[in-house]
């Protein structure tokens, strides 16, 4: 954490054994998820009247990235039991901050290079060699810049690789496919 870990005991008397568990709880969540920036704890026990006996209150800040996740639980005897139902809604709310930071961050495919190694004109396909020496399938609706029906086979072209998973067909497939205007004839 770039921020250390905050803790606040109010309306209880000191414990070093809760506070030794509060910090196991925050080191279970750094291990789960490594960026986090800050974290304060609060337990509490509210001043209300209540039939039942005391109750505690906790109360979660945890800063992320971009972000400040909160988790306010309420309400439970025993300040052990009120740690562990809100330590565990702090997972679950960076388990789901993670998973949409993985979608943000989402590779995109990398350019390749390669040559024109065949080309069917009345079928609409051909194949690109890379510069690997792997060989990849194209169809013209594939094709971006110029129109298929201008390539020629031996033109270097970009593209963008994926794998084929249509019905019946295996291999590589060459999606985006370019060449610059230096690579065609007029």
């Amino acid at each position: 954490m770039q921020v250390p870990l905050q803790i606040t005991i109010r309306d209880i008397s000191p414990s070093d054994a809760l506070e030794a568990h509060i910090r196991d709880k925050v080191d279970k969540l750094e291990n789960f998820f490594d960026r986090l920036v800050s974290c304060h704890v609060v337990v509490e026990m509210p001043h209300k009247h209540h039939h039942q006996g005391k109750e505690f209150n906790v109360r979660i800040n945890i800063g992320v990235p971009g972000s400040d996740i909160v988790v306010n639980r309420d309400h439970h005897q025993d300040p052990y039991v009120a740690l562990r139902d809100a330590f565990d809604a702090a997972k679950r709310q960076l388990e789901d901050y993670a998973r949409r930071m993985q979608i943000k961050t989402k590779a995109h495919p990398v350019d390749q290079i390669g040559h024109v190694a065949r080309i069917f004109y009345d079928e609409g396909y051909g194949f690109i060699i890379g510069e690997d020496g792997i060989e990849r399938y194209f169809h013209r609706d594939n094709v971006i810049d110029p129109s298929f029906d201008r390539l020629q086979e031996g033109d270097e072209v970009k593209f963008i690789e994926e794998l084929r998973e249509e019905l019946g067909a295996e291999g590589l497939q060459a999606k985006r496919v370019s060449a610059g205007k230096h690579h065609l004839p007029e």
